[in-house]
């Protein structure tokens, strides 16, 4: 997998142009306020959903497994950020607390045991009543069933890019235990879940 985001952004660079998800405008709201002054974004690529938090004065910390990522994100945005480099499954990379979370188009690309992990180590890293926002690509996406089926509902469509497709018992399996709060169906370059969880 980190071959595969490294090639990614040696070949395409900034693939996704800055303008920033819906996803991260929708996050905001959630994250807008005087209490939240940090947030932690997983898979932070080059930056481009970070910039619309650092715009509200909120300090982002970001883990990326691609060092190119990362060079990217510095030659845009500067030594401001920390950016961890690694893989999200080798979490936390700090023992700070975060008063938000923000992990977009990253859950689905991970296998059971690492997507539980993922999960579990957000919530610990998050804030008493902080808020951690999760984005993952549903059944309804065109490619859902297409390529090769490696287990229940995770098909490789692209190879060596296993993508598990949720549909709404799969996140309530999931983050039930983590607060879940709300489950927002979010149209980005493809149909995904925003999956909202409070820490109570």
């Amino acid at each position: 997998m980190s071959e595969f985001w490294e090639d990614s952004f040696l070949d395409k660079q900034e693939m996704w142009g800055f303008k920033p998800a819906k996803s991260a405008l929708l996050a905001l709201d959630f994250f807008d306020g005087p209490s939240v002054k940090n947030i932690l974004i997983p898979g932070i690529g080059y930056g481009r959903n970070a910039q619309i938090f650092r715009s509200k004065g909120i300090q982002v910390t970001g883990i990326e497994i691609s060092k190119t990522a990362i060079e990217l994100a510095r030659k845009h945005f500067g030594e401001a950020m920390v950016i961890h480099h690694g893989s999200v499954t080798d979490m936390p990379f700090d023992d700070k607390k975060y008063d938000g979370i923000f992990c977009h188009a990253l859950i689905h690309l991970l296998n059971p045991s690492q997507r539980a992990k993922l999960i579990r180590d957000c919530y610990d890293q998050l804030a008493d009543k902080g808020h951690m926002v999760f984005t993952a690509i549903t059944k309804t996406a065109p490619n859902f069933g297409k390529g090769k089926l490696l287990g229940k509902d995770c098909y490789e469509f692209h190879q060596g890019v296993p993508i598990f497709f949720y549909d709404t018992e799969a996140v309530k399996a999931e983050f039930d235990k983590v607060g879940l709060c709300e489950i927002i169906e979010v149209d980005e370059n493809q149909p995904m879940f925003l999956i909202r969880c409070k820490k109570a």
